[in-house]
């Protein structure tokens, strides 16, 4: 590969600019969703129009394409044994409360495009998409197969290129473009525990606790009814007219207390960026108990705890630390059932955090119990891997940056798929990922539809001579 095949691929991306801007804005229309499965369309409708626009539209770049069964779908062009792949993910998170942007209106406002999925993952999809156009465009003769799969399912529980694993080749080297720059060398486990808490009947009785809808977004919104004794009504409201929190608003309904909290939503893997509002409910009711129930509530408290400290698992190892959020909580018959979202250490197996959490529990009493745990192990690749390194030099030589490779506790498509990294995907001002108003900065756009055509043909270079 020559400078002036990295020149041409510039040009080519630089003459198709709006019509990369206008595909992008299209995409993010799609509501998409995971929804009620239908016929062909295994997460919803709004997943499947995604899919099925965006192989027809690398069918009229001259690509061929395949839809695995509306799981995901891939566009495909060049020939040889080898193959380089490149994961992009069409659904997004729920949009949530806050936004001032048309959550599915790609409004352009002050160079930024507004959407839910501009940054995750619609626009680095896309970006790929046409740097696979340029490189397809200005070396139609390539031996080695790109190919771009595109799917429906990365969000809640990555069937979509689980499915693909079932029925396909796996890559020589691949990128899943839904990370940090130049790329992320290690993910997190991730383990997702959903803990049973039997409440204890009391002066102070909880009665339900509802909040959140994905395991990975931090809850912005909550509410706890819990049952007051008459004889504790007294103490409990004067604790109320102290109480410091203005996000939390109670209101009695007979003898029950109502507890409505607003926190603040963010990605799961990150909840220290977030304002959890079922940990201000467990706060306040924490401060409500009488001295018998303290230790009860002073345990729930603990649960979220985003150390870990409170179901027992906390820990770190040389590369990464353990970090947890609790993304739902329902009631379910007598239960409240809590679901943690847990990143755990890349050296660390989920049966080890398993048997911490089983402890913690144990300890815990009769009243708590493990409903269910799944487990996606971390990914890894030593920093002298071809790979990584040739995502560096290619970084390197786009953006005169040096950066080291990073740590991530999100899940992409690379931990799932073998011998792919996660890539960079945004810069400064962009995002942030599963917010309100979730946006990707157009030069951005641009800029990174050069840096992926550039990796692409170096990629291609990298795998020929493994």
């Amino acid at each position: 590969m020559t400078d002036a095949d990295v020149a041409g691929l510039h040009a080519w991306l630089a003459d198709h600019e709006a019509e990369l801007l206008s595909d992008y804005q299209e995409l993010l229309r799609f509501p998409t969703l995971e929804a009620e499965a239908e016929p062909g369309a295994p997460f919803g409708a709004a997943n499947k129009q995604a899919l099925d626009w965006m192989l027809a539209k690398a069918a009229t770049a001259g690509m061929r394409t395949t839809d695995i069964e509306g799981y995901c779908g891939y566009a495909e062009f060049g020939s040889g044994e080898k193959m380089v792949m490149s994961l992009g993910h069409l659904d997004v998170v729920p949009v949530g409360t806050g936004w001032k942007h048309d959550p599915f209106g790609a409004d352009i406002d002050d160079g930024y495009v507004y959407a839910r999925g501009a940054c995750d993952d619609k626009g680095p999809t896309m970006a790929m998409f046409y740097a696979s156009r340029a490189v397809l465009a200005l070396h139609p003769d390539i031996d080695v197969r790109i190919r771009n799969v595109f799917g429906c399912n990365e969000e809640s529980g990555f069937k979509c290129v689980h499915r693909y694993m079932e029925t396909e080749e796996p890559p020589t080297l691949g990128v899943a473009p839904d990370a940090g720059w130049p790329c992320v060398y290690a993910e997190k486990g991730i383990g997702n525990f959903v803990i049973g808490y039997r409440p204890a009947v009391g002066k102070l009785t909880l009665l339900s606790l509802e909040g959140g809808s994905r395991p990975n977004i931090v809850i912005d919104k909550a509410t706890a009814r819990v049952r007051v004794v008459a004889d504790w009504r007294p103490t409990v409201d004067a604790r109320l007219a102290d109480w410091f929190d203005k996000n939390v608003t109670t209101n009695w309904e007979g003898d029950v207390l109502v507890i409505d909290a607003v926190g603040k939503a963010s990605h799961g893997a990150y909840p220290h960026g977030g304002d959890n509002a079922g940990t201000r409910c467990l706060r306040l009711l924490r401060a409500l108990a009488p001295t018998e129930q303290e230790t009860e509530f002073e345990n729930l408290l603990d649960l979220p705890d985003i150390s870990g400290h409170g179901a027992g698992i906390a820990g770190a190892d040389e590369i990464t630390h353990l970090t947890l959020n609790m993304g739902i909580v329902q009631t379910v018959g007598e239960e409240i059932q809590f679901t943690l979202n847990v990143r755990y250490p890349v050296t660390w197996k989920g049966a080890d955090l398993l048997a911490k959490c089983e402890k913690r529990m144990a300890k815990l009493g009769g009243q708590w119990r493990i409903v269910s745990f799944d487990d996606s192990p971390s990914l890894y690749f030593p920093l002298d891997h071809p790979l990584v390194k040739t995502i560096i030099e290619v970084h390197h030589a786009e953006t005169g940056e040096t950066k080291e490779p990073g740590v991530m506790g999100g899940g992409t498509y690379a931990r799932a798929v073998p011998n792919c990294v996660a890539i960079g995907t945004a810069w400064d001002g962009d995002g942030p990922a599963h917010e309100p108003d979730e946006r990707l900065k157009v030069d951005h756009l641009f800029k990174m539809s050069r840096i992926y055509a550039h990796l692409l043909l170096r990629l291609a270079e990298a795998a020929k001579a493994m």
